[in-house]
């Protein structure tokens, strides 16, 4: 599959159509995913009401948590354009550093009907002061305040979630939940060293700022990462919502004369449970595609839109949260898991990780994990950077030299940095239409058929000017192709393919009613994985 160059984006309508002819190739907006939050030690939240919006025009009412105020920073810093409301859905991601005495202040601005509220911390050593007894914490009293201190012994590594404590079927379900990602005090040496540097070193030589919050997940030096996103799924019943909101707003004037008079209380049925909307990071596919803090979203400003170059170490922090679990497929290959609630697998000696290979993801409400996904190509057995050696192009036949590990990593500037080298010169194609090797055991369709989809170039190859070599044009016997035709390859309307091509893995809930908005496909807990070659910058920033 091909991803269009980032710099343009499509509409909405566009990426429905792309789905619908079966996601060949495919192009995607220029909005990114990583893992941006607010800054700490101290936090001051409010747990207020809003109305968060859906892809089929829905405003749901809804509860979260949100800042108080202006927060102490955002992370990463290279994400502009950011903001933290009185109420977002999924609450801040909050991010601390290991060892730090962390204080989270709550302020209780829910409705007077909705009672008292809180907030647990799974995994953490608390105190308390202020509010008023729980059953499973102090809680913040409607109008009143509660603090939360996490002792700094107990803030080890890792991604947990955080969520209210009170009333848990109805609070949680209206939104009242978040994430908290410690991030190791220090950085394992062969973070900075070896490969890892080789990374940074094309990173830097592409233009590319780097949108991680730390090198390592962990303080092990396996843990070790290139990229990272923040993944929070959780699903939606309006019912439950709108039986809340009917219920507040008769309530309303009770409560104005006295929070303990007769009726100032909310008896909001949560069973039968028929959740219609399935949510990442608080957006439904495709509104999770668009950017982080974007100013149609004032209550949801995270999303859903990983992308990585081949080689690199992605490291996903997934929650599950809500009722359900969701079983969470990523295409393109196994996810290593690291850790479960901020809990390192290794093995017994404690030298060498233990964690599965995950081929489905799947959520359990309350679990948090961590794990490594990566794609390079390799056991395709083709060239994916379509390299053909007979070819007057350079940039189509680069050398590949492989490491100890078949990897070609000795020159981290080169566009095929990472490329695996038992496949280089490969062909895919029999008999290809444009300036790549022939010889392959495919036929692919012709590219120049708008009966194989509107958005189908015909090119799965990586790096520059790969659909043009690949379906532009004609070539002759010696190799040397024509740079001019009658038919452009398609998409060429929407965004010049020429410059930049990639994969594109559709990651997705593989329970098929939750890849719908209100049972209309396509929605819900759905994204895409795009994986570019080095040229192509990869930006985060709004």
């Amino acid at each position: 599959m091909r991803a269009m160059n980032m710099t343009n984006t499509i509409s909405k309508t566009q990426l429905l159509l792309a789905l619908t002819v079966a996601l060949a190739l495919f192009l995607t907006p220029a909005a990114f995913a990583a893992a941006p939050g607010i800054t700490g030690p101290t936090f001051d939240l409010t747990a207020q009401a809003a109305f968060i919006s859906q892809p089929d025009g829905q405003s749901v009412y809804s509860w979260g948590y949100g800042c108080n105020g202006a927060p102490t920073g955002y992370a990463p810093s290279a994400i502009g354009g950011t903001f933290c409301n009185t109420m977002q859905l999924p609450g801040p991601t909050l991010i601390v550093t290991e060892g730090s005495a962390v204080t989270v202040t709550l302020h209780n601005n829910l409705p007077v009907s909705a009672g008292n509220t809180s907030i647990l911390f799974p995994g953490f050593n608390v105190t308390t002061s202020g509010g008023v007894a729980g059953l499973l914490t102090r809680e913040a009293a409607p109008g009143g305040t509660v603090i939360y201190t996490l002792t700094a012994s107990s803030v080890t590594p890792g991604t947990r979630a955080y969520y209210s404590g009170t009333q848990g079927d109805l609070q949680v379900e209206m939104g009242l939940y978040g994430a908290i990602i410690v991030l190791p005090a220090a950085t394992p040496a062969t973070c900075t060293s070896g490969v890892a540097a080789s990374n940074d070193a094309a990173r830097s030589h592409w233009l590319e700022s780097d949108f991680r919050l730390a090198k390592a997940a962990y303080n092990n030096p396996q843990a070790c990462y290139d990229r990272e996103y923040l993944f929070q799924f959780s699903e939606m019943d309006p019912a439950i919502h709108r039986a809340a909101e009917e219920q507040v707003a008769i309530a309303a004037p009770i409560c104005a004369t006295s929070a303990t008079a007769p009726g100032c209380s909310l008896n909001v049925p949560t069973e039968p449970y028929h959740p219609a909307y399935f949510m990442i990071n608080g957006r439904s596919m495709p509104d999770n595609m668009d950017p982080n803090y974007a100013v149609q979203y004032p209550h949801q400003p995270y999303n859903g839109n990983p992308h990585m170059h081949p080689g690199e170490l992605t490291l996903l922090r997934v929650i599950g949260t809500g009722r359900w679990q969701h079983p969470f497929h990523e295409h393109g290959n196994h996810v290593r898991i690291l850790a479960r609630d901020g809990n390192l697998i290794l093995t017994p000696d404690g030298n060498a990780l233990a964690g599965p290979l995950m081929f489905t993801t799947t959520t359990t409400p309350g679990l948090a994990m961590d794990g490594i996904f990566y794609w390079t190509a390799k056991g395709l057995n083709w060239d994916a950077y379509g390299h053909n050696p007979a070819s007057t192009d350079p940039s189509a036949k680069l050398p590949c030299t492989p490491d100890a590990n078949g990897y070609n990593t000795s020159a981290p500037n080169a566009i095929n940095y990472y490329e695996w080298c038992q496949d280089h010169d490969k062909p895919l194609q029999v008999a290809p239409f444009g300036d790549v090797a022939g010889g392959g055991p495919a036929t692919l369709p012709d590219p120049n058929l708008f009966a194989n989809g509107a958005w189908f170039g015909g090119s799965p190859y990586l790096g520059p000017d790969a659909t043009t070599r690949a379906t532009y044009g004609a070539c002759d016997s010696t190799g040397n192709c024509s740079t001019t035709g009658t038919t452009p390859p398609s998409g060429t309307i929407a965004n010049n393919p020429s410059t930049e091509a990639g994969f594109a893995f559709m990651w997705h809930s593989h329970n098929e009613r939750e890849i719908t908005t209100n049972n209309i496909f396509p929605g819900g807990m759905l994204m895409m994985m795009l994986v570019d070659s080095r040229e192509f910058q990869i930006n985060e920033s709004n």
